[in-house]
């Protein structure tokens, strides 16, 4: 950990969980990675950590269903965000890997990330474990290095990390926000997924 750490010197990540001030949007912005339907009459905002453990379960083991009942059925638009909570420089260079990978490949970057987390967290070398998953998404070994290295990349990230704190109130992950109702209990199965979404859908309030 402290090995990958070191590729991060200089690039100084503050994070702050004060400041509290308004409340969470849907509305899309060009920095969203988002699946789905634009026309979705829901709108599920996800707030999650690429190192975080709870979101990786979730990625793995409830969001595969969420995804084929209502993402790919048009119900659903979904919004990842990316949040840096458990180690930040590990959530960091996942990110900005995901994002160097391109739009089209940014999913399957972020869940073979989550899918790879144990082995990161219990003796493997996360930066050996980002090559690889960088490599599997088409990037040169030179590409990978200068996209983690890249300080105005990193920069935009903890700015927009920060907002999330300030401005939309997170202060954990996996927190979820549908049709502007914030759950942030932490992992949710699909039956709670289902009764949120229906709950989204019979208040009859607009996505965003």
């Amino acid at each position: 950990m402290r090995k990958f750490a070191a590729l991060l010197v200089g690039l100084y990540l503050t994070v702050s969980l004060a400041g509290c001030q308004k409340a969470a949007t849907s509305n899309v912005t060009a920095d969203d990675m988002t699946m789905g339907s634009p026309d979705a009459k829901v709108t599920m905002i996800e707030y999650a950590s690429v190192s975080c453990p709870h979101c990786a379960r979730f990625d793995m083991e409830v969001f595969p269903a969420f995804k084929a009942k209502y993402i790919d059925t048009g119900q659903v638009r979904y919004i990842a965000r990316e949040a840096l909570t458990g180690d930040p420089a590990i959530a960091a260079a996942g990110f900005l890997t995901a994002r160097c990978a391109g739009k089209d490949k940014y999913f399957q970057v972020v869940d073979a990330i989550y899918h790879a987390q144990q082995e990161m967290f219990t003796g493997g070398e996360p930066h050996a474990v980002l090559l690889n998953i960088a490599r599997s998404a088409g990037m040169t070994d030179s590409q990978f290095e200068s996209c983690i290295k890249d300080e105005t990349a990193l920069s935009a990230l903890n700015s927009r990390w920060e907002r999330y704190v300030k401005d939309d109130k997170i202060n954990g992950t996996p927190t979820f926000i549908i049709n502007g109702k914030v759950y942030d209990k932490g992992e949710m199965s699909l039956p709670e997924l289902d009764a949120a979404v229906a709950e989204a859908k019979a208040s009859g309030k607009t996505a965003s």
